[in-house]
């Protein structure tokens, strides 16, 4: 929980970054940069979505509609936090010359929406409005 703290501090001060090790190829310190703006497509993506679901299937059932739009809404939420984390956790090893870290997070993304897409398919098979 303490590493999570610094770096949220890190998140706003990457420049403090550079004291830690050494410069890593620039190459890998762009690559992990792509992926951080994957991720945050990703995680667009998810929040309009959410934002689709509640907007334009007003004939759902209330709960379908706003369960569906908040595990979306959320999902995104998580997924650009994620994104940031993760993005300075693999700067910071790099410099360090240590493993990238791991991450459950692609796994409990994927089923997150796994679960939202066979709600939808119930919607769709059942009908809109129930």
């Amino acid at each position: 929980m303490i590493e999570f703290g610094r770096n949220v501090r890190l998140w706003f001060a990457p420049e403090q970054v550079r004291s830690e090790g050494g410069t890593p190829d620039y190459r890998f310190s762009l690559a992990n940069e792509r992926t951080f703006l994957a991720w945050l497509r990703t995680a667009l993506a998810l929040i309009g979505g959410g934002f689709a679901v509640d907007q334009f299937l007003p004939d759902l059932r209330w709960a379908w509609r706003v369960g569906l739009a908040l595990a979306l809404l959320g999902a995104g939420v998580l997924c650009s936090l994620r994104a940031v984390n993760h993005w300075m956790r693999c700067e910071r090893a790099m410099r360090r010359g240590e493993d990238l870290p791991v991450s459950r997070f692609p796994a409990l993304l994927s089923i997150v929406v796994a679960v939202v897409a066979v709600a939808m398919v119930v919607v769709v098979l059942v009908g809109w409005e129930g």
